[in-house]
């Protein structure tokens, strides 16, 4: 790495939302909780400076608070530094809220992609007609909320 590489990892671990940086230099896994973690892999990424990142499944062990922070954080990384993304995921909830375009796969082979809208509201294939069966609607979203207030 060209630079000072302590500065690098400061702001990597900073343009992660993990601060003060310092804080994390000597830290170890298991002291992290798993959005942390998932911030260190980000900020890792990010101290090589990247224009296209890849995530397979960066948040699916998440609870859903620290989820939305990452998800949150990648949106923002996108529009700040301009960085391309290619996000691998069985969640098209996921899918729909971070994406432009999406391409479903099934059995190793690309079987319906386009704009989010097109692959997802009208979905052509058996396959992302499962995936999305298992997303949760908007109406019972709000019936569930309703249930627990």
């Amino acid at each position: 790495m060209r630079g000072d590489e302590r500065e690098i990892v400061a702001q990597a671990l900073a343009d992660a939302e993990l601060t003060p940086p310092e804080k994390y230099f000597q830290a170890i896994p298991q002291e992290l909780s798993g959005g942390q973690r998932q911030r260190v892999v980000i900020a890792g990424a990010l101290a090589l400076r990247p224009e296209f990142i890849v995530a397979d499944e960066p948040v699916a062990s998440l609870d859903a608070s620290v989820r939305a922070g990452v998800l949150a954080l990648l949106l923002r990384l996108r529009c700040e530094l301009g960085l391309g993304a290619l996000v691998i995921t069985h969640d098209l909830g996921l899918a729909w809220n971070i994406a432009d375009r999406v391409a479903v796969m099934y059995r190793g082979e690309i079987v319906e992609h386009g704009t989010v809208e097109d692959v997802l509201l009208d979905p052509q294939h058996e396959y992302t007609r499962k995936l999305l069966s298992v997303v949760p609607s908007r109406e019972l979203r709000e019936v569930e909320v309703e249930e627990v207030e």
